[in-house]
Order: C-alpha cells, then sequence, then structure tokens
C-alpha cells in the first residue's frame, strides 16, 4: 500500500512542469555548445580577400556574422506568435504556449543534426531560427512555464514555487553544460564529432514534447483573485504588499525603461560575442572547455538567486539593482583583458548578481502603474528590449569585427560603460520613490 502511493506521488511530481523544464534546458545546452563548435568549424575557411584579415580574424568575422544574423531572426520573429500563443493560453488552452514552442524547439535541433550529418550550408540554421521563431520560441515558452507554475500553485507559495522553477532551470543548464562538451568530442566511424550530442538533445526535445502533450498536468487552484495576475513575482518581490498607485507615475516609468533598455544592450550584445571570443587566441577553447564556460554562466542563477536572499532584508529595491548592475559592469570590464582560461572565471566570478538587475527593474516598474496597466506595460517592456536588439546586435558584431587587430576585448568594455550609464537613471529613480516604498523591509 506504501509502495502504491508512493509510485502515485512519484507519477503526480513527474507529470509537472517542472518536468518539462528540466527536459528543455538539458537539451537546449547541448544544442547551445553543439551550434557554437559547428560554428567555429565550418567558418575554419572563410575568407575575406578585400580586407586582408588573417585566417583566424576572418574566422571570427565569419562566426560573429552568422550569430548577429541569427540572433536577430530568434528575437523579433517570436514576437507576433508570442502573443497570439498568450492569448490562446488566456482562454483556456494553456498547453499552447508549451507544446507549439516546444515543436519549434525539437524542429531547430533537428535541423543542426541535419547540417552535420549531411554536410549542409550553415546558413540553414537561419530557416532553423525562422521555424524556431514562427512557433513562438523562448519569448512564448518561458511566460508559460511561469504560468503553469503560478496556476499550480496557491497565493502563499507561489513566489517560492517560481523561484523554485529558476533554480531548476539554472541547475539543469548546469548539468547539460558541463557533459555537452564530453558528449560533442564522442565519435565512431560512421558519425564524427557533435552527431551524438545533437542526437540526445533532439530526443530531450522530443520527450519532452510528448511529455507537455500527454503528460503534462494543467491545474488551477481556485483562490485567484482579480488583478493577481498582474503581480509581478521575482526573487526580489518584498513580503509586504505594495498599493498599487491610482496612476502612472510617467517619469519613473521612463527612467525604468532607459535603464532596462541600457542593461539589456550591455547583457545582450557582450554575451554575444563572448562565445565567439573563447574560440580565438589566446584561449582558442575546445568543446569541453566550452562546455565550462557555459556552465560557470548557468551558476550565476544561483549565485544571483542568493544575493536576494542575503541582500532582501536589509536594502531597497534600488539598492539591488545596482549592486547587480556594479557586479556585471565590474565582471565585463574585466572580460575586456581576459588572455587565460582562468581570468575568464575570475571575471565570471565578479559577475555573480548579474541576474538580479532585470527581474526586480520590472517588479519595480509594476509599483509605478496602477493594477490595470500593468501587463500592458511589462509587455511594452519586453517589447522595446526586443527592438533595441535591432540595434546592439549589428553594433556590437560591428565595433567587435573592427577591433579586432588592436583590442579584441573593447566590447566588453564598451558593455561596462553601458552598464554603468543604466546606473545612473535607477540611481534618479531611487531619489524619486518615497522613503516608505525604499526601506520597508528594514522597517
Amino acid at each position: 500500500m506504501a509502495l502504491t502511493s508512493r509510485c502515485q506521488t512519484a507519477f503526480t511530481v513527474f507529470r509537472q512542469i517542472e518536468t518539462v523544464l528540466v527536459l528543455e534546458q538539458l537539451g537546449s545546452t547541448l544544442f547551445d555548445t553543439a551550434l557554437q563548435m559547428v560554428a567555429k568549424d565550418r567558418c575554419a575557411n572563410a575568407t575575406y580577400p578585400d580586407t586582408h584579415l588573417s585566417r583566424e580574424d576572418s574566422q571570427q568575422k565569419a562566426m560573429s556574422d552568422f550569430y548577429m544574423t541569427y540572433n536577430l531572426i530568434i528575437q523579433l520573429t517570436p514576437i507576433i506568435p508570442a502573443l497570439l500563443l498568450a492569448r490562446l493560453g488566456d482562454r483556456g488552452w494553456r498547453r499552447a504556449p508549451i507544446v507549439v514552442p516546444l515543436t519549434g524547439y525539437l524542429l531547430s535541433r533537428l535541423a543542426l543534426l541535419l547540417v552535420v550529418m549531411l554536410r549542409l550550408p550553415l546558413e540553414v540554421m537561419y530557416g532553423a531560427a525562422v521555424v524556431f521563431g514562427l512557433s513562438g520560441g523562448f519569448c512564448a515558452y518561458w511566460p508559460g512555464v511561469m504560468t503553469l507554475a503560478s496556476l499550480g500553485s496557491t497565493k502563499a507559495e507561489r513566489s517560492k514555487v517560481l523561484m523554485r522553477v529558476e533554480l531548476l532551470y539554472g541547475a539543469a543548464g548546469l548539468v547539460g553544460s558541463l557533459v555537452s562538451g564530453h558528449l560533442f568530442l564522442l565519435y565512431t566511424s560512421s558519425m564524427g564529432h557533435g552527431i551524438i550530442l545533437l542526437t540526445v538533445s533532439t530526443l530531450l526535445h522530443l520527450l519532452c514534447l510528448i511529455h507537455s502533450i500527454v503528460l503534462l498536468q494543467v491545474k488551477q487552484l481556485p483562490n485567484q483573485e482579480p488583478g493577481e495576475e498582474c503581480h509581478v513575482f521575482s526573487p526580489s518581490s518584498s513580503d509586504v504588499p505594495v498599493e498599487a498607485p491610482a496612476g502612472i507615475n510617467k517619469v519613473n516609468v521612463v527612467l525604468l525603461f532607459a535603464a532596462a533598455i541600457l542593461y539589456g544592450a550591455a547583457v545582450g550584445g557582450a554575451m554575444e560575442i563572448l562565445g565567439v571570443f573563447v574560440l580565438k587566441e589566446p584561449l582558442s577553447w575546445t568543446a569541453t572547455q566550452v562546455g565550462y564556460g557555459n556552465a560557470a554562466g548557468c551558476t550565476i542563477f544561483f549565485t544571483s538567486f542568493l544575493g536576494v536572499i542575503v541582500f532582501r532584508r536589509c536594502v531597497s529595491d534600488v539598492m539591488l539593482i545596482l549592486i547587480g548592475m556594479m557586479s556585471f559592469a565590474s565582471g565585463i570590464y574585466f572580460m575586456s583583458f581576459v588572455t587565460a582560461t582562468y581570468m575568464f572565471y575570475l571575471a565570471r566570478l565578479l559577475t555573480l548578481f548579474a541576474l538580479i538587475p532585470m527581474p526586480t527593474i520590472r517588479s519595480l516598474l509594476s509599483q509605478q502603474v496602477p493594477a490595470s496597466s500593468c501587463g500592458t506595460t511589462l509587455t511594452s517592456l519586453q517589447l522595446s528590449l526586443k527592438f533595441a536588439g535591432l540595434a546592439y546586435f549589428p553594433a556590437f558584431t560591428k565595433i567587435y569585427q573592427g577591433t579586432l587587430g588592436w583590442f579584441p576585448g573593447f566590447v566588453f568594455t564598451l558593455s561596462s560603460i553601458l552598464t554603468v550609464l543604466g546606473m545612473i537613471p535607477i540611481s534618479i529613480v531611487g531619489y524619486r520613490l518615497p522613503k516608505r516604498l525604499q526601506y520597508e523591509r528594514i522597517e
């Protein structure tokens, strides 16, 4: 009897959204390492006769051009599909924002597997990125995950549940990244490097899709309150309820938008180049080192979470944001001068709290508008960040290509400068906020 009860409990847990999350993130981290190494291999013989670049600089230019186009497609194509899927989810089709993006994930992973097996051109991945984007991509998938996690928890437990989802996401990414490089190097006489890795990634996404269609449990506890869905649950959210303002504080909203866009550009631009930067001399990483480097990025989920736990009861939201921004600014500035692998990890160590600012900015932003405008405001912020990518992805790519010969790390210094500039509007918001709102955690 006890065994039957335990089996039922295990099966109930297995049907939760967390299982989908772990399978998807494991598959995605394997895919990310594979794409990075395949791009390096395919761009090895790139030439630009008119520019007189060295072979390595030509490879770096080709790789950065590929990632620029690929990231722009992934950033822009999911916008409308994600909005449509969110609307379907709100009308009761809760699985739609999960199942449809996971189909896109599976097809894009399968596309890279075919590129490697059939020696297809790397440009095929642009088409895969379009398919991925039209399925809603991460833009639809992540809100769908958070929605199901929210609906399956009580109001009192919801913040903890969403924190657990974030931690599982980081943990799965850490494990997947650690093993990805080793799997990439596995091969047989009939299969080259990367095929086993991509096969495992594709199978994980296939299992994830089947689970979301057949086994995923969708439940909603009957304790929803009007306007509750507009509340932002982030690790920085206070336990003390904040009274929604009667009107929109336009100055604070504009300042928070400016800070978010500057910080989003700094992080997005730097991370786009970082994956290419570690493959050139003097680092010249192998697949295993790429996996370990990606794992170091995933540990920031844990350190940022712990940072919030430590700081949340003694500092305000504004100070939390400034701590996170300073952490990233110092780490990415140090990255400008990295010439050895151990220096890379020291730079990553400085970015311990880099994930704190964006969710905290969203939380603070939700406190500057009435509950009825919260969803629109946060959606507008997300769209602003998407369209900002149209500017900073090409800008960072071209600056990196232009400085390859004399200072390849210049883009990281630029990223640090943008982060420091983003701290200015946040500081102004901190000055403008009522003292009661800034320090209510201490009281």
